[in-house]
């Protein structure tokens, strides 16, 4: 947050001094400007790249910066778009669905907070738990690589496919694997594939905002699918397929968002069988499976793995153990849904650039990769606990039902009647505890997109991956003891 807010104002106080400079005249060096605004040599390569994407300055490597010789640009004309809101709305006689787009849910985990504020809504690890030195080193190595920049097979590098079969487990092969462009990229073509616009397709309740968000842009209908303790219920499962006629239902048993359930092992072929009988697909998000925590034990399988049938579409990622920008990931199905996985795939994105492939080879065949995973598990745990423990303190009036052994996140049920209608909260309690968390400095994820129908009461997702260390947590723990003392009206 600090480094975020260190760029924008140094790069502010630069183009405020450009005027002293001739064009083509040179600025001062990076060494002189971290003397004299104390900032580190980051801050000020990063603020003179704003410049330079602003075309004030130019950078040439080994000289210097210089102001740039840019003609003055007439000011933009504004124009008339009104026409648009005409033509996004009109829906076709075949549109049985309206496909609008709703990101608000995905934005949530990807809007950086303002400086000061701390991240409870965050999706991704906290650049102190991403192993930069390791990637950096990985991205170095890859570009050395024979033919590491030409053009790779559209299905991926066979090496890479081959890591994720044995990470798969079962009779996976690399012949069943795709890589892809991350999670979300995956699941994008994995609904596009298995569904056509106006169809149903069945969701876990509450489930992944990016999913629905997804479903609903390709003109999909979720339809919700309770979830307990043990993972989704087999019985509603069954009748919602009977109900629905629905030949997809998209799933994460393991660590599942935002409940963290796990699927129970009786569970698991239940729920093959069901869709088997449905002839329907089972799409497998497999997200967090390298975010284990080390007192988790032994993990189920995917259920990829136990899928001899072709019911499973698997979706597996390397972006929550690595970075939000290391987005590589992989479709693992079998049969001919895989044509077509491969045919959306290569319309929509060709394939994954192959320096980024050769990285994740680099990376995930390194000692230092299983060094990453383990120190990850560590801090994984102690910040559950912490966060666990400072809940149960400051915050006992809100129900923490399930404490996963995996994930970066917990699931907190406010008290009944703290939805729409609470007289303790007021309307839109959930909602009102939100702002006042984030007037608060704390910024928390509302648990209403969760749910693809009316949810059955108000929540909380708070996430402990994304805050600077175990510190935060109870600071932010505390600022939403505040938050909600302030809604529920009292100053105590």
């Amino acid at each position: 947050m600090h480094e975020r807010s260190s760029v924008a104002e140094l790069a502010d106080r630069l183009r405020r001094e450009l005027d002293r400079y001739s064009p083509g005249g040179k600025l001062p060096s990076s060494r002189a400007l971290v003397e004299r605004f104390r900032v580190s040599p980051v801050t000020v390569s990063r603020a003179l790249a704003q410049l330079a994407a602003e075309g004030l300055v130019v950078t040439r490597p080994g000289a210097g910066a210089f102001r740039a010789d840019r003609p003055v640009s007439p000011a933009p004309t504004a124009g008339d778009t009104s026409w648009q809101e005409v033509a996004l709305s009109a829906e076709g006689a075949a549109d049985l669905v309206p496909r609008s787009v709703d990101a608000s849910g995905v934005l949530v985990s990807l809007a950086a907070p303002a400086p000061g504020v701390i991240e409870f809504n965050g999706g991704y690890l906290h650049p102190s738990l991403q192993p930069e030195r390791a990637m950096a080193a990985a991205l170095s190595r890859a570009g050395r690589r024979p033919g590491a920049w030409g053009r790779p097979p559209v299905e991926g590098l066979v090496e890479l496919r081959e890591w994720f079969a044995r990470s798969v487990g079962g009779a996976v092969t690399a012949a069943g694997v795709l890589i892809t462009a991350g999670g979300q990229s995956a699941l994008t073509t994995a609904l596009r594939a298995l569904a056509p616009p106006g169809a149903p397709v069945l969701v876990e309740s509450p489930t992944y905002p990016g999913m629905l968000a997804i479903a609903r842009a390709a003109g999909l209908r979720p339809v919700p699918v309770p979830v307990d303790a043990d993972g989704v219920r087999p019985e509603l499962l069954a009748d919602a397929f009977r109900a629905t006629g629905a030949r997809v239902f998209v799933c994460q048993p393991l660590f599942q968002n935002p409940t963290g359930a796990v699927l129970a092992p009786e569970r698991r072929g239940e729920v093959l069988r069901i869709a088997r009988e449905a002839d329907a697909f089972v799409v497998e998000d497999d997200f967090v499976r390298r975010l284990v925590h080390e007192d988790a034990g032994p993990l189920p399988r995917p259920l990829a793995a136990d899928d001899p049938d072709g019911v499973v579409v698997h979706v597996c990622s390397l972006t929550k153990a690595t970075s939000p920008s290391f987005r590589v990931s992989a479709l693992v199905a079998h049969g001919p849904v895989l044509e077509r996985l491969r045919a959306i795939q290569i319309v929509d994105t060709f394939f994954v650039p192959r320096p980024l492939q050769e990285a994740a080879l680099e990376l995930v065949g390194s000692p230092a990769w299983p060094r990453h995973l383990r120190t990850v598990s560590a801090e994984l745990r102690a910040r559950r606990d912490t966060m666990t423990a400072a809940l149960r303190l400051r915050l006992p009036e809100l129900a923490l039902p399930h404490i996963p052994a995996g994930g970066y996140h917990l699931w907190l049920r406010l008290p009944d009647g703290t939805g729409g209608t609470s007289r303790a909260l007021g309307p839109g309690g959930e909602s009102a505890l939100t702002a006042a968390a984030l007037r608060a400095g704390v910024a928390v994820t509302p648990g209403r997109p969760y749910f693809s129908a009316e949810p059955p009461a108000a929540h909380l997702r708070l996430s402990f991956a994304a805050v600077a260390g175990t510190g935060e947590i109870t600071e932010g723990v505390r600022r939403l003891r505040t938050a909600w003392d302030e809604v529920l009206g009292r100053t105590g």
